[in-house]
């Protein structure tokens, strides 16, 4: 029921009401005896006056006749006014009687309108009770139409307003068409769903731009340890000490280079678990050419590699084996400036290649191990090195992310590093 329709019932029944009772207010006591069926009496009484022991009473009055000496002839009831003087106080209706133009007796009818007045009075309280049930049944009703069809979307609103502010965006609205506000929830949820696409978006956005800067720190830092190797060999080899100079204010930038990278590379690290990995068949003599790329110093002893096809990233892979190899780089050398040595074996081992990659580096503590693979974790015999102990950490994501392993020992010379690469059944 609309609103227009519930105010037009409720005033109608509100009129019928004040009008019942106007009614019943302005009645006129006096007029409450029906006329006809007094002269109906009177006519009846007159007719059998000779004969009253046979007259009958044919309507609903009470009555009593009367003779000249206020003797009583006939009587409907017990308890009427007998008297003239009594129905004058009860306030009955006296008629005479009249025979042959002289009055024989007198008609007393007995004034019922009390009683007439209790029952207009029941009728009318009964119709008034209802209309104000009905009234009251007609508030409830509109009262939960209004909850229905008002309060309760509103209510959902409110609760999509709260888990859209909370950012949870997968949700929908629930839409009701034939609903008042239907159109209105609807163009909320298309509210929602742009959200969440812009959410969508700006978090790839996001991981592709956290992406590229690890791209590009691993790539950058990768020359310019390069540089830096380059530069300790010729100031290691120069004779002038002017040229051997500017190595070293080389090797100082490219230290200051490492080191702006390593910090914006870390300022990215909470997110490298964004950092897609997508693993592909690949074959297992691709590892000489990623092995030799990452030995840029040539310092591996590489073995044979058995033939096999392999599951992994070749771009996630290739940084694994460069981690691994800056490592033994850093921490394989005797001297600041010497020769190390690496060895590189491959074998089969179940349902995996495993690369086995061990420096002379003398590897570190037992109690230091397990902590090598963690975030900003380092031995105590990198405490003079730059470094930011993140390569066995991404290294370890990679290989997990591939279905692969990394397992960090000691071996026989040093730290063995051993890279366990699924292999296709």
């Amino acid at each position: 029921m609309k609103k227009r329709e519930f105010v037009i019932v409720q005033t109608l029944i509100l009129a019928v009401e004040v009008m019942l009772l106007l009614a019943l207010r302005l009645q006129d006591t006096d007029k409450l005896q029906d006329a006809v069926a007094v002269n109906e009496v009177w006519q009846s009484v007159q007719a059998d006056w000779n004969s009253l022991e046979i007259h009958r009473n044919r309507t609903d009055l009470s009555y009593v006749v009367l003779d000249e000496e206020e003797n009583v002839l006939y009587r409907t009831d017990n308890g009427l006014s007998e008297s003239v003087n009594r129905a004058i106080t009860h306030r009955d209706t006296i008629l005479d009687i009249v025979r042959e133009g002289a009055v024989v007796g007198r008609l007393i009818i007995f004034n019922n309108s009390e009683k007439v007045m209790e029952g207009r009075v029941r009728t009318v309280t009964l119709a008034v009770t209802i209309a104000l049930l009905l009234q009251g049944g007609l508030c409830i009703g509109y009262g939960v139409y209004l909850d229905h069809r008002v309060i309760r979307p509103f209510r959902q609103l409110k609760d999509f307003a709260r888990r859209v502010a909370g950012g949870n965006l997968d949700i929908p609205l629930e839409m009701d068409r034939k609903n008042l506000f239907g159109a209105f929830t609807e163009s909320f949820d298309i509210l929602r769903d742009e959200l969440k696409k812009a959410r969508l978006a700006q978090a790839k956005a996001n991981a592709d731009k956290k992406e590229l800067v690890a791209k590009l720190s691993h790539d950058i830092r990768t020359p310019v340890a390069s540089i830096k190797a380059a530069s300790e060999v010729g100031a290691a080899l120069a004779e002038n000490p002017k040229i051997r100079e500017n190595y070293e204010q080389i090797i100082r930038k490219a230290d200051q280079i490492d080191a702006l990278v390593a910090n914006l590379f870390t300022a990215t690290l909470e997110e490298l678990e964004q950092l897609t990995v997508s693993p592909a068949d690949m074959e297992s003599g691709e590892l000489v050419t990623m092995l030799e790329s990452a030995d840029y110093f040539g310092w591996a002893e590489i073995s044979s590699i058995p033939a096999c096809l392999l599951y992994a990233d070749r771009l996630r892979l290739q940084q694994v084996f460069d981690n691994i190899f800056a490592n033994s780089y850093k921490y394989g050398r005797r001297e600041p400036y010497g020769i190390g040595k690496i060895n590189v074996t491959v074998k089969r081992e179940k349902e995996s290649l495993a690369v086995c990659i061990e420096d002379y580096g003398g590897g570190v503590s037992q109690e230091e191990l397990p902590f090598l693979k963690e975030k900003f974790k380092r031995g105590t015999n990198a405490r003079n090195m730059e470094g930011a102990g993140l390569g066995l950490f991404i290294s370890d994501y990679f290989m997990r992310e591939m279905g692969g392993e990394l397992l960090v020992e000691n071996g026989e010379n040093g730290l063995r590093v051993t890279v366990l690469i699924c292999q296709c059944r």
